[in-house]
């Protein structure tokens, strides 16, 4: 009897979970959910503020030169509200007369996603809140939202926004379809964005007189490569 009783003792703790063993799962349970929830909280809840991109002086020339294709003049880093060049004022302090001319006018506007990144931290403090990312034919950005004190939860916290569009020219045409977006990596649903997610907006909303279809007529072509976009305006 002794002998079956030992029998039977030892096969349930062959056989079952001692214990110890059901404490250990427990405890590494609780240590994945703890970790886990730590991520989350950090990166979408308590996110930080995105370090603003510095360029160096050779490729803030290089931007220079672009914006001053687009008709910016720039000086000292400030695009736009800067002082016209000392040239073009005659020996009175006369704006001089130019006449006009596109013989030879670049068409083609080419950013790397450096000199994006950039533009935004030029005289505002939205690079801080706001990143742009650049791949295959989509353009991806990142967006800080703080919450005001008062929101119930989550006041005071900031928020994590993603957004995805795709870019590209097919059928004659610019495409710009948005992808989605998610709040602190939940992504919204289709019907909260208003039926627009996979739609190509400019074919939807480009047939009659506004702002894509005037889009749609200026563009003859559009690509997005990693870390470049390029846009070719129509004459």
């Amino acid at each position: 009897m002794d002998t079956d009783s030992q029998s039977a003792a030892g096969g349930n703790d062959k056989d079952g979970i001692s214990l110890p063993k059901v404490l250990l799962i427990v405890l590494v349970t609780v240590l994945v959910t703890l970790g886990g929830s730590y991520w989350f909280l950090k990166t979408y809840v308590f996110a930080r503020e995105f370090r603003p991109v510095e360029l160096s002086a050779s490729e803030e020339q290089v931007l220079d030169s672009k914006l001053r294709v687009l008709g910016y003049q720039v000086d000292g880093g400030s695009a736009g509200r800067d002082k016209p060049s000392p040239a073009e004022f005659d020996e009175r302090g006369v704006l001089k007369p130019e006449r006009y001319s596109e013989a030879g006018a670049k068409r083609e506007v080419s950013f790397n996603e450096r000199e994006l990144n950039a533009l935004l931290a030029r005289n505002t403090d939205l690079a801080r809140k706001l990143a742009i990312d650049l791949s295959q034919d989509l353009v991806s950005a990142k967006l800080l939202v703080p919450m005001d004190p008062e929101f119930p939860v989550l006041g005071g916290k900031t928020l994590r926004f993603n957004a995805g569009v795709e870019m590209a020219y097919l059928n004659g045409q610019p495409s710009v379809v948005l992808k989605g977006v998610s709040i602190m990596g939940v992504p919204i649903p289709n019907a909260w964005l208003g039926g627009l997610k996979n739609i190509d907006l400019v074919t939807e909303f480009g047939g009659g007189p506004g702002f894509w279809k005037s889009f749609s007529e200026g563009v003859e072509d559009i690509r997005v490569e990693d870390g470049r976009i390029k846009i070719r305006l129509k004459e």
